[in-house]
């Protein structure tokens, strides 16, 4: 230790308080542990402040414009323009002005006790913060999160690129916007900023948008940020960017340029490990930490890594998930991960947004599944007469035509993201399909897309599900 350093002792040292340090704290400290909880910036994480909350917060009022649109006798009560301030104001209070105060109590409740500044690893079980060294009788977790990538592209250094903070936190709507990265950030952002006025374009340099998943949903997400005046130009590479005044040029590999008052870098993700000292314990601190299914370090029984920082799936809520399977690990509960990583489930907040669970059609072919997909309007229910009503999407449910079980779901609409937990109980329980025809879907309503869903499964199989038969092996081919 090093003169001045002040030494204490937990039983475990938790070094980020996002989503994920903040689950796996707070069920540890419930459980009677000793918990020390290290945070550098604001606890609460990148989720709660730049990234999750701030996005949806600017998303929802176009998002509820259109549904009042939708609906006649209330569209008529409805005039004029976004508020862009007002809503702006809003996003301000969700993210509480980026003020972390509030999240205190929560672990002065628990007793956790919280350290500001950076951690950084000091071989075995400790934890240096500053003057403080942290030791930890049990466990160290790491869940630093992520950052956004910048990619090497001549002049972005220079020209004053925002990534998801600054596009999130912006206090007034740019009247240009140019975005590059066509994943989720781009998106929901490009969606975002156009309802409030900016003129928006998304440079993506693959052939499709949200490429992770079902290409009906790219497709779809496409045209529609087309009809609301977004400028999508797909297959484009950026070879240069240079600014001049208050303006950004991009040279795009065929040589077209485009300008913009303001650019947003989203092309991606990195795990904050540079800084963590891994190589005291030695580790590498270039990529995601490999951890096992138990969330654990292998080779380190003491150390576990969550979240994004591990590279599994960076979603906050697999980090949740995963903060709670080694929190069981470390009560010497042998728990194992089984639902993040690819099969997660996903949103993407758009107009209209896109919710999905399990693998696309195309993934579960690759993985040697006998599959086939069941397409179906989002909107022809009965309950989409009220809800929804007569909105673009399409719904794809991806069925393993061996074990008749679902490998994975995707809904295209409006507000769909509500739709997803009877699909992710489908896919991660590996519910069989005559068991799902027992749930049944109340009349009016849009979860009636189920019974459409077996009904059309029946007929593209030549299969019957009878009433008191779920399992799988006693379905029957129809005579």
């Amino acid at each position: 230790m090093s003169p001045g350093q002040r030494e204490h002792t937990f039983d475990v040292v938790v070094v980020g308080a996002g989503p994920a340090g903040e689950v796996i704290a707070g069920r540890l400290a419930d459980r009677g542990r000793r918990v020390a909880l290290v945070e550098r910036h604001l606890v609460g994480g990148e989720c709660s402040f730049y990234a999750c909350m701030p996005s949806k917060a600017l998303l929802r009022p176009a998002e509820v414009l259109a549904e009042v649109a939708r609906v006649p006798g209330a569209a008529q009560a409805v005039s004029g323009a976004l508020d862009v301030q007002a809503a702006l104001e809003r996003r301000d209070e969700v993210i509480h002005n980026l003020d972390d105060s509030s999240q205190l109590p929560w672990l002065k409740d628990r007793g956790i006790e919280l350290f500001r500044g950076t951690g950084r690893l000091e071989g075995e079980r400790r934890v240096a913060v500053g003057d403080d060294v942290l030791v930890a009788g049990d466990a160290v977790v790491l869940a630093v999160g992520s950052g956004a990538v910048m990619p090497p592209i001549p002049g972005l250094s220079e020209v004053g690129a925002w990534s998801n903070r600054e596009i999130t936190t912006a206090h007034e709507a740019p009247e240009s916007l140019i975005v590059l990265g066509g994943g989720v950030v781009g998106v929901e952002m490009a969606d975002a900023w156009s309802s409030f006025g900016t003129r928006v374009t998304v440079v993506e340099g693959t052939e499709r948008l949200i490429a992770r998943e079902e290409p009906t949903a790219s497709q779809e997400l496409t045209h529609a940020l087309g009809e609301a005046g977004v400028d999508v130009r797909l297959g484009s590479k950026v070879t240069a960017l240079r600014r001049g005044g208050d303006r950004i040029t991009v040279t795009l590999e065929d040589g077209d340029e485009i300008e913009a008052q303001r650019l947003l870098v989203a092309v991606g993700r990195k795990p904050l490990t540079a800084e963590l000292g891994l190589e005291t314990v030695g580790l590498t601190g270039d990529g995601p930490i490999e951890v096992d299914e138990r969330m654990q370090v292998p080779g380190h029984p003491w150390l576990y890594a969550i979240g994004d920082v591990n590279g599994r799936s960076l979603l906050t809520h697999a980090g949740k998930y995963q903060g709670r399977i080694a929190a069981e690990n470390i009560l010497g509960v042998d728990a194992l991960a089984r639902s993040d990583g690819p099969i997660s489930p996903r949103v993407v907040f758009t107009r209209p947004q896109v919710a999905a669970v399990g693998l696309t059609l195309a993934d579960a072919r690759s993985a040697g599944h006998s599959v086939t997909a069941i397409d179906l309007s989002t909107s022809a229910t009965a309950g989409a007469s009220f809800y929804g009503r007569g909105a673009p999407g399409t719904s794809r449910f991806v069925v393993d035509t061996e074990h008749h079980i679902l490998l994975g779901v995707t809904f295209v609409g409006a507000e769909v993201a509500d739709f997803l937990p009877a699909a992710t109980i489908a896919v991660s329980a590996r519910v069989p399909l005559g068991a799902l025809a027992h749930a049944i879907a109340a009349f009016p309503t849009r979860s009636e897309l189920w019974l459409q869903f077996l009904e059309a499964y029946e007929q593209d199989q030549g299969l019957t599900v009878h009433a008191d038969q779920v399992s799988p092996a006693r379905w029957r081919a129809n005579s």
